[in-house]
């Protein structure tokens, strides 16, 4: 897995005119192919009108999986040079989708090439992007009388805490760099007195 990899902020949306086409860029985080098509979907829906909705999307943290069509646009003028902007960028698991409504003067394979890529990229300029890290989940397990203490230092110290949960035991969820695991089960059990369980799991991103 990559140690990290940058995704659009959020979902959004930002609007251009070339020579008189409205160019609408939707843009979505998508870690999945499955997430990617629902949004094309969803935002062709909310442009029945348009002239052309054309599409491109990158998934995996490595960029492996990349699609982009053209939607009736000159071959090679729309998806691609969105997708282009996306890689450019080193974007990953994204999805953006142009909406263009014609203006009445043609663009040339290109101007649309230009006008494309550059609603991706003002897109994303408005939008903004955010980095997200390769994290190992770990679970710690204590007693109840440290969970509070041990809670407040893992918070305090800056520690990614996902998720805590009261039973008999508690358990704190947290994610963890893989370089700092070795060290951070040391000081778990000087923190502790060593009766403090880590059970290490499988990796996950989350925001860096």
């Amino acid at each position: 897995m990559e140690e990290q990899y940058v995704t659009v902020a959020g979902t959004g949306v930002h609007e251009t005119e070339v020579s008189r086409s409205r160019f609408v860029c939707a843009l979505a985080p998508a870690a999945t192919e499955e997430e990617a098509r629902a949004f094309i979907a969803r935002v062709r829906a909310e442009h029945p009108g348009a002239t052309h909705n054309c599409w491109a999307y990158v998934i995996g943290a490595d960029g492996g999986l990349q699609k982009s069509d053209d939607d009736g646009e000159p071959g090679g003028t729309a998806g691609l040079p969105m997708l282009q902007m996306l890689t450019r960028r080193g974007v990953r698991c994204a999805v953006a989708v142009v909406s263009r409504y014609f203006g009445g003067t043609k663009l040339g394979a290109g101007g649309l090439i230009r006008a494309y890529g550059g609603a991706v990229g003002e897109a994303l300029d408005a939008v903004g992007t955010r980095v997200r890290q390769r994290y190992r989940l770990v679970t710690v397990t204590t007693d109840h009388q440290r969970a509070g203490r041990l809670e407040n230092d893992l918070r305090t110290g800056g520690r990614s805490v996902r998720d805590v949960t009261y039973g008999a035991e508690v358990t704190i969820e947290l994610g963890l760099p893989e370089a700092e695991l070795d060290g951070f089960r040391s000081w778990l059990a000087d923190s502790t007195a060593g009766t403090a369980r880590l059970t290490v799991g499988g990796e996950a991103y989350a925001d860096a």
